[in-house]
């Protein structure tokens, strides 16, 4: 989170009063209504005029509507002897406040023009709920929050940002209470903190949590230094377990891989156990020697392939779906999602739709392939998976089910869907080693290539079979003085749509220039 010194208003200055104007930028269920009685409350109490109005709109994620405000000074009613005549929406270039209560509503309200550097504070939530292009997305499809804060942090005279949504969770209530608490912080108002807890009170309800999430909105927004980042540590911290392995990582790979070696122990402990996280720091030594002799001195090419590579080991399967679904932590995250009263059940039931692949892939090897050769065994299969089941996990004959396919685990080593991950894993290291010694930039980019591959069933075949054509593609571009762009088209191509289409026209004209 950052700060900056609110100057007052231009709608404070004694010989030309204007209205103070207010934006709020809010998404259905967050209480921006609440939020903007709030401020109008807030206003008249301390000798002001307000006034506000609604525009509701759509929003890729949920109902968007912008509350827009504007408060006028009595007194200066009284001294022009006439009516003020407030707008009714906010105009661009011409608004003192914008409060947004998700970080993509403050990439908006800077898109339209409603923050500028030379009047505007903007007090925005560095939340995010994923739009629906970015959640449909074949690869990470995510805008850069980073980048959306340093946007905002340029296009605002003052800007403050925290995650306010978990700030309000923690205290049980809801953002609109954490960002008016932010709003007193910032001093844009002309109005003091306890004029700002008078107007909750007011309201008669939820006023102890709310009065709560204002305290500690006020508190993140004042609590750090001007534009200071937070420190972060070097590398993510493993448990007791992983420990050799970590001083393995110190001893035997460079500085800058770290970190992400650090997050492959962790992940790959947590999927299988730790003897598969000491496979992968074995898999990558090759890669290691060779990014020491042919790279820069970055070691980019060791900490992309340790990314990829990573995620490739630990691919979806129905064990890993069924072992999230069971753990403590989602049942607690669930609990507080839902505000669940310590007198109240919760129940939670998960509908799943296993096919018949996903069922050999599961099986030991020569079981697998087996079903899957067998017709009489692949419909006998669908005829107890073909419509779906509703599994309660929050019963005890539910959560056992779960259990029970959480625990094959243990069989993953020796089933089909394993061996066939690990011959192209293998296969795919292998080329990327080939590669480096001769075309370092080349194999740089084959090294991200895993992208292509990800989720499960139609989406996962869909990637593979991407993936495939890409590297076949690999042949015809080495050599090639534009191999490296090449690469990086097809497989963004391959990742910019579900169809192939993209991918299809791309290697017709690969073939169509050779």
């Amino acid at each position: 989170m950052s700060k900056g010194a609110a100057a007052a208003p231009a709608s404070l200055t004694a010989r030309n009063p204007k209205a103070i104007t207010i934006a709020i930028l809010a998404m259905g269920g967050e209480g921006g209504g609440v939020l903007a009685d709030w401020i109008v409350d807030l206003a008249e109490r301390s000798g002001y005029r307000g006034q506000t109005t609604s525009v509701p709109g759509v929003a890729q994620r949920t109902g968007s509507t912008i509350y827009y405000i504007e408060i006028f000074p009595e007194d200066a009613v009284q001294i022009a002897g006439k009516e003020p005549i407030l707008a009714l929406m906010p105009v661009p270039g011409q608004v003192d406040i914008v409060l947004a209560s998700e970080l993509m509503e403050a990439g908006r309200a800077v898109q339209r023009g409603l923050v500028t550097p030379d009047r505007t504070t903007l007090i925005a939530s560095t939340n995010r709920v994923y739009s629906m292009t970015e959640k449909t997305a074949i690869t990470d499809g995510r805008v850069d929050s980073e980048k959306m804060i340093d946007a905002s942090r340029a296009a605002a005279r003052s800007f403050v940002h925290a995650d306010f949504a978990r700030i309000a969770e923690d205290a049980r209530s809801v953002i609109s209470a954490s960002l008016f608490g932010a709003l007193a912080a910032t001093g844009a108002l002309p109005f003091h903190r306890e004029q700002f807890e008078d107007a909750i009170r007011a309201g008669g309800v939820g006023v102890e949590s709310s009065l709560a999430a204002f305290a500690a909105g006020f508190l993140a927004a004042t609590d750090a230094p001007s534009g200071a980042a937070q420190s972060q540590p070097a590398h993510a911290k493993v448990g007791p377990l992983l420990q050799s392995l970590a001083a393995r990582i110190d001893a035997e790979f460079p500085m800058a891989s770290r970190e992400v070696l650090l997050a492959g122990l962790a992940r790959l402990a947590d999927y299988q156990d730790v003897e598969y996280a000491a496979y992968y720091l074995e898999k990558l030594k090759p890669v290691r020697d060779l990014d020491a002799k042919f790279g820069r001195g970055d070691f980019r090419l060791l900490c992309e392939t340790a990314r990829y590579l990573a995620l490739w080991m630990s691919y979806e399967d129905a064990p890993r779906v069924a072992d999230l679904k069971i753990r403590r932590t989602r049942f607690a995250r669930v609990h507080q999602d839902a505000r669940v009263e310590p007198k109240q059940l919760l129940a939670i039931r998960e509908f799943l739709h296993p096919r018949v692949q996903e069922i050999a892939d599961m099986s030991p090897a020569p079981i697998g392939r087996w079903l899957l050769r067998s017709n009489f065994m692949r419909r006998l299969t669908e005829i107890f998976t073909g419509d779906g089941k509703i599994i309660e996990t929050t019963s005890l004959h539910g959560y056992l089910q779960l259990y029970m396919i959480a625990a094959m685990r243990r069989l993953r080593r020796k089933s089909l869907r394993f061996k066939k991950e690990e011959k192209a894993i293998a296969e795919w290291l292998a080329l990327v080693t080939r590669i480096a010694a001769d075309d370092y930039a080349l194999a740089l980019e084959l090294a991200e290539c895993p992208r292509m591959v990800k989720g499960y069933g139609d989406t996962h075949a869909h990637g593979e079979k991407n993936y495939e054509a890409v590297i076949a593609a690999l042949p015809t571009l080495r050599g090639k003085s534009d191999a490296v762009p090449r690469l990086k088209a097809l497989r963004e191509a391959a990742l910019a749509d579900d169809t192939g289409e993209k991918l299809g026209k791309a290697l017709a004209e690969l073939g169509a220039t050779n």
